[in-house]
């Protein structure tokens, strides 16, 4: 594509020629379609439909050779994968080396191994926050939060179909959550790692979404770059000393990019970690050309960083760096753990953390039976209705959308009446109420498919 003349001219202060050519060159190129699998549901060795060679840096990451209509599976919406675009998948290569990465006293880059809280910080629409929650350890709790109503909405949605108990959904600003796990009587809540993926000019969607194109100025990138680092400011607090910060955007230019990263390290006090990559992956570092070949801290080389050049990855425009924030926690690893009565479990750090969270915030249904109203009487629930498995039942893909569309049809006739769980291939969809004759349909009216023309189709091959 040809860039915008005053995008081309901007980026030609900062880029070599080559690189802004290579630019243009790659925008050009068709996107890439890729999904990302949820191996709690799918092995990793499913035979799909279009797969065309996994992500490098991603193992569960599949390239397409065309786009499906993801709609018309019922695997989507079971939370059997997720459609994400490749490069941001990036953040599985991260977690990954974070967790493997011992601490070390000589070691001023060396991480925390077990991460017992993570926040997702602007998360909508859960791309990154399902990532997360696969790789983290499963008694890590996971914040995932979104200031928009419209897009947290959509986050929950994701977050509860993707299936796992270990998640609070929150709408709130960065400082709020600050003024809650940093206060001092709570500041061993605060998060051992914090992902933010900051709200950027865009630049790296171009190919994809033309309005990318023709909003952007040079005084977008530094309103951009200072809201950036605003945010970035407020949640500042709630990171433990020693904790980690993931920085990324979906921009190519310095100053949301690296001169963010460098401003983060000198003003708030932090040591930026480098991430090993493999050269052929295409990925690149530090993009500024300078006469003397230093970075702006001074450093005897470039900042630690990784870019994602369409034409040089197969994905889309993507920056990240990595932050360990300065200094060792003195407070202690743990409040004591307390019970509440004999009969419920002790509390744990991530326990309270999330409890006092969801007293202190608006925060948003994470499974699908909180997604289901029960409105039955509360003197005519049985107590085990919370913990007893409820009966399965498979449906035909036809079914299966007729489902996903909120329609009424008929269920087997050996299902068992009451409330059962509806499944396509083993993967649960939702609830219905079979009452015999018929079946209410309970799956929640935000969710549905609105289209009534839709020809089923799974990306999984017929077994």
């Amino acid at each position: 594509m040809k860039l915008p003349n005053d995008f081309e001219h901007y980026l030609r202060q900062h880029w070599s020629a080559a690189d802004v050519e290579a630019l243009a060159e790659g925008l050009s190129a068709e996107p890439q379609t890729s999904i990302r699998l949820n191996t709690r549901r799918l092995s990793a060795d499913t035979a799909l439909r279009y797969a065309d060679g996994r992500v490098p840096w991603c193992p569960e990451g599949i390239y397409l050779s065309q786009r499906p209509a993801f709609t018309a599976d019922p695997l989507l919406h079971a939370g059997a994968y997720y459609v994400q675009e490749a490069s941001s998948m990036f953040l599985a290569h991260v977690i990954r080396h974070l967790m493997r990465h011992s601490s070390s006293e000589n070691d001023s880059s060396s991480v925390t191994r077990h991460f017992q809280s993570a926040l997702d910080l602007c998360a909508a629409p859960g791309g990154k926050s399902t990532l997360l929650r696969s790789l983290l350890p499963d008694d890590c709790l996971l914040v995932a939060n979104e200031p928009q109503h419209s897009r947290a909405q959509v986050l929950a949605e994701n977050i509860a179909k993707w299936g796992h108990p270990g998640v609070v959904v929150t709408q709130a600003f960065a400082a709020d959550i600050a003024r809650i796990v940093a206060a001092p009587r709570r500041r061993w809540q605060r998060f051992d790692l914090i992902l933010t993926d900051v709200p950027c000019s865009g630049e790296g969607m171009m190919r994809k979404e033309a309005e990318a194109a023709r909003q952007w100025s040079p005084r977008l990138v530094s309103e951009c770059a200072a809201l950036q680092r605003s945010i970035v400011a407020d949640i500042w607090p709630a990171l433990k000393d020693g904790g980690t910060l993931i920085y990324s955007t979906c921009t190519f230019n310095p100053e949301e990019d690296e001169q963010n990263v460098e401003w983060i390290a000198r003003e708030l006090g932090a040591d930026v970690i480098e991430i090993p990559t493999d050269p052929a992956w295409g990925i690149r570092g530090d993009m500024r050309v300078r006469p003397d070949g230093l970075a702006a801290t001074g450093t005897d080389g470039p900042l630690p960083c990784c870019h994602f050049l369409p034409g040089q990855v197969r994905g889309e425009g993507f920056f990240v760096a990595v932050l360990r924030k300065k200094g060792e926690d003195d407070e202690p690893a743990a409040a004591p753990a307390k019970e509440r009565r004999k009969d419920r479990a002790p509390q744990t750090p991530q326990s309270m953390l999330a409890e006092a969270l969801r007293q202190q915030l608006r925060t948003l249904p994470t499974t699908l039976l909180d997604a289901v109203p029960d409105d039955r009487p509360a003197a005519g629930r049985r107590a085990a209705d919370d913990t007893a498995p409820l009966p399965r039942v498979n449906v035909t893909i036809d079914d299966a959308i007729r489902y996903l569309q909120r329609e009424a049809f008929a269920l087997p006739p050996e299902t068992p009446r009451g409330i059962v769980q509806v499944c396509y291939r083993d993967q649960r969809l939702g609830l219905m109420k079979n009452l015999g004759t018929r079946a209410n349909n309970l799956y929640p009216k935000e969710w549905r498919i609105r289209s009534s023309f839709v020809k089923p189709e799974s990306i999984v091959e017929d077994r």
